[in-house]
């Protein structure tokens, strides 16, 4: 079911350069990208540099706070945070430091994390599916309930809270917006009690565990698969499916959005058509984009300025 109505499409970029470029190079590319107008910024969450091990790799949560003391308007974001090398309860003190430095512009993107390295580099013993997704649910809990209390207790399987305190409030009310990434029934469930946006790679669980990639026409049908999913379970639980907003990551399809202008409003008019209403892009650095190939399909300089001056303004409001 498509969400309907005149909804507002917004364009973020995972700024994956952060990790590796020096900093004054990173604070260049986030102030060149907020001012192109694109809605936000994001990192990823990962323990090394996967792409090239032997590169440098920034950790995102201390590089976020330092780019918002240098930018304004863009909200900042993880695409996602996990709990693997995380306790829920520091995930929610940095997030509500970076909500303040920020003024408010923080979106707290959360995820289970799946790499065996990020939990073999970390000293963790990589948890089975069914923990994974246990553990995330605590997880979520936690980091929910102490955004929105002063004091927070929890018992959970893996994870407990003695009163832990959480202040100031977040400046965002009732806190910063959760976006959760899920693809099975379990963490679709998840996203439909306590997210704000749910976000898809576009492949089912099955791709993903197998290491597969899906047709262009199968990755459509399986995010409105999802989007289904997620709509029915936010009923279930008596909540507006209209209430969660619905983030695609793009560049893990075999389409080409980024090929062309006319290539971008054919990828954005179907895929909002069946109820997305966030695309986010990789952005990367020349070396890199050659590095990575077709893995991922990630904008180049010249496609993020047109989709900013051309792109963008076509779909302020639909």
């Amino acid at each position: 079911m498509p969400l309907g109505g005149n909804i507002e499409l917004k364009f973020g970029v995972v700024l994956f350069s952060a990790h590796y470029l020096p900093f004054q190079e990173t604070i260049k590319n986030s102030q060149f990208v907020e001012k192109l107008g694109y809605d936000s910024i994001w990192m990823g969450d990962h323990f090394y540099n996967r792409v090239n091990p032997k590169d440098p790799w920034f950790e995102p949560w201390t590089t976020l706070a330092a780019l918002a003391t240098k930018t304004t308007r863009i909200r900042l974001g993880t695409l996602v945070t996990n709990f693997i090398y995380r306790n829920p309860v520091l995930v929610a003190q940095q997030a509500l430091t970076v909500e303040h430095i920020s003024n408010g512009r923080l979106e707290l993107g959360l995820g289970t994390g799946v790499y065996q390295e990020d939990h073999t580099m970390a000293g963790i013993d990589y948890w089975p599916p069914k923990e994974r997704v246990q553990r995330f649910h605590e997880g979520v809990q936690i980091v929910d309930l102490m955004l929105r209390n002063p004091i927070t207790s929890f018992q959970g399987k893996y994870y407990r809270v003695d009163q832990a305190v959480c202040n100031p409030s977040p400046i965002q009310d009732p806190r910063p917006p959760f976006t959760i990434a899920a693809f099975g029934k379990k963490m679709m469930r998840i996203a439909a009690e306590f997210a704000d946006s749910w976000n898809t790679l576009a492949r089912s669980t099955e791709n993903l565990r197998a290491g597969t990639s899906p047709t262009a026409e199968e990755a459509l049908n399986e995010t409105k698969r999802q989007n289904e999913q997620l709509n029915h379970y936010c009923k279930s639980l008596g909540r507006n499916p209209l209430s969660i907003k619905r983030s695609l990551l793009v560049g893990w399809t075999p389409d080409a959005p980024i090929d062309s202008l006319d290539a971008f409003y054919e990828f954005v008019e179907k895929y909002s058509a069946i109820g997305i209403t966030e695309f986010i892009f990789y952005w990367l650095t020349d070396e890199y984009r050659e590095l990575i190939g077709n893995r991922i399909r990630c904008l180049g300089t010249s496609m993020i300025e047109s989709i900013a001056q051309e792109g963008i303004p076509k779909y302020s409001l639909i």
